[in-house]
Parts: C-alpha cells; sequence; structure tokens
C-alpha cells in the first residue's frame, strides 16, 4: 500500500507587522500551492493523497483589535482547529502536509502531531520565532510560534491544545538562521536550542551541518520538518512576507531536503510565508512545490 499523505492546506491566523505597511496575502499561499500542481506532483511520486481543504479563520480586516496581542484570540482558536486536525491525521497513520499561512500556525500543527508521540522539529527558517511578548520589538505573533512550544510566552499559546511545552529544547534545531531580535538571541540560548546560522552553513557547508542537525534528532519518536520560505534567498522566493538579504540558494535549499528524505523518519510537515501578492509569477510557490518535491523523495536518477 502507498504511504498516505494527508493534506491539510490552511490559511493563516490574521496576524500582521504594525510597524510595516504591505498588503495581506499569506492567506492565499494554500491557493497558490494548489495552483502550482502540489497534488498531482506527490501523486506523481507515488503517494496517495488526500486534501482536506482550508482551516478558515476570520478575515484580518474584519478584526477591529489592534494587530499582535490583540489577534491573540482569532490566532488561537484558528490554531485549536489546526491541532486537532493534524493530531487526527497522525492518529489515522498519514502524513500531515499543513500549507500556511504565516508560521503562527506551527503552534497547532506541531501541538496536534506531537500529541501521542515525542517529535523533534527541524525548523528551517530566517528568523528565530522565539519571541515572547516581552522581548518582542513588534508584537507580532508570528514571531512567538516557536517560544510557545517550548514553553514560554503568552499562557494561550503555551497551552493550547494541551496544557504545557510541547517541545523540549533538546526536540528542536533552527536552521538557516539570520536574522534574531536580541531579546529571543538571549532566550534561545538561555533554552539551550541548538541553532545553525547562515554563516555557519557558509563557513562549513550545508552538507555536513544538516547532517548534524538530523543527528541531533534521531532520539525522537517523529520528525516535523517546519519550511518557512523566508528561508530561502529573497532573489529565489521574493514572495513572502519578511524577507532578509543572504539566505539559503536554490541548490542549497534542494539539497537540504534531499538529505532530509534520505535520512528518512519525517513524520508531519508544514511550509508557511508563501505570500502570492508580493510574488513574481508565483515564484515561490513553485519553488516551496519543489522543495516539498524534494523532500518527499524526487530524485535525479
Amino acid at each position: 500500500m502507498l504511504p498516505s499523505h494527508h493534506v491539510h492546506l490552511g490559511r493563516s491566523p490574521p496576524d500582521h507587522d504594525p510597524h510595516r505597511r504591505r498588503p495581506s496575502g499569506v492567506d492565499l499561499g494554500p491557493t497558490a500551492l494548489r495552483y502550482a500542481g502540489l497534488k498531482s506532483e506527490l501523486t506523481r511520486l507515488g503517494y496517495r493523497v488526500e486534501d482536506r481543504g482550508n482551516i478558515e479563520t476570520v478575515e484580518r480586516d474584519t478584526l477591529s483589535a489592534a494587530p499582535g496581542l490583540g489577534f491573540l484570540q482569532p490566532v488561537v482558536e484558528a490554531c485549536e482547529r489546526i491541532y486537532e486536525a493534524s493530531r487526527q491525521a497522525v492518529a489515522d497513520d498519514a502524513v500531515p502536509l499543513v500549507l500556511g499561512g504565516d508560521h503562527s500556525i506551527a503552534i497547532g500543527t506541531v501541538g496536534g502531531v506531537s500529541h501521542e508521540h515525542r517529535t523533534g522539529v527541524l525548523w528551517i527558517d530566517a528568523h528565530g520565532d522565539f519571541n515572547t511578548p516581552e522581548t518582542s520589538p513588534t508584537g507580532n505573533l508570528h514571531g512567538m510560534p516557536l517560544a510557545a512550544l517550548c514553553g514560554h510566552g503568552a499562557p494561550e499559546l503555551v497551552n493550547l491544545g494541551r496544557p504545557g511545552p510541547k517541545l523540549q529544547p533538546e526536540d528542536v534545531v533552527l536552521f538557516g538562521v539570520r536574522d534574531l531580535d536580541s531579546g529571543e538571541q538571549a532566550l534561545i540560548q538561555q533554552a539551550g536550542i541548538a541553532t545553525y546560522t547562515m554563516r555557519q552553513i557558509d563557513e562549513r557547508g550545508l552538507a555536513p551541518l544538516a547532517a548534524e542537525a538530523l543527528e541531533l534528532l534521531d532520539h525522537v519518536d517523529l520528525l516535523h520538518v517546519s519550511l518557512d520560505m523566508d528561508s530561502i534567498d529573497p532573489r529565489e522566493a521574493p514572495g513572502v512576507g519578511t524577507q532578509a538579504p543572504g539566505g539559503l540558494s536554490y541548490r542549497e535549499g534542494h539539497l537540504l531536503m534531499e538529505l532530509i528524505a534520505e535520512h528518512g523518519g519525517i513524520g508531519s510537515v508544514d511550509v508557511v510565508e508563501v505570500n502570492p501578492i508580493l510574488d513574481t509569477r508565483n515564484q515561490t510557490a513553485k519553488l516551496a512545490l519543489g522543495l516539498l518535491s524534494s523532500l518527499f523523495g524526487r530524485s535525479i536518477l
């Protein structure tokens, strides 16, 4: 029997940067990936795919509250639905692939897939997403999900789905980081999160560091890959909300996905921050599709 991948295509909770004027658009990311041909590509690779549709959220423009923590309740409600959908997918012996949306969706995804299984997370991102309301200079909830999953921050996020942290520090590896706020930098170091920066990748090469990162997560039951498309250099992936120059190249991104696929043990995946409004001819969605194809086993030979 072919492995079954239940594909959960969810909209992002309605968060944005209050200090930067930009259009919304990450809620259109799942549609862009569908349009790029995600289901047909996974089917071509030999997987049985079930598209369970969108996790609906309120439209951001309908909210009267201030951004950031003012959007906390809608984010919690959306992530609770994502938590349950992800938990059920794992219970059905499927591999949930959750499409965002911004990275706050991972509070639901990782929480749900870790409900019954110790889960390790390879968090591939330009940013640490390890802020709390006290450390964040902007209050953006999409800058807080990994901290919340490790037990730091707003109680509503930390206790979402079930009480307390969903991850232990030794179960997390940050990869491709190049833009950290000072407060989250200190919190990451204090927590002891293994972190591979772009400087380290430049100096030592991607392949050996990817092997190290995966080895650090060999002790868990399931591996969750959380791919933020802003981990890729914006020259390759312009359609993201928070660009940071100096990211992974096209080839480095594919090599990383190929190495993860060869390592095996993938239990769940989310891909976030595809923003068609900021994109060029759906370039970022097409790249995300290619990376996911490599992650799920496409090979040159």
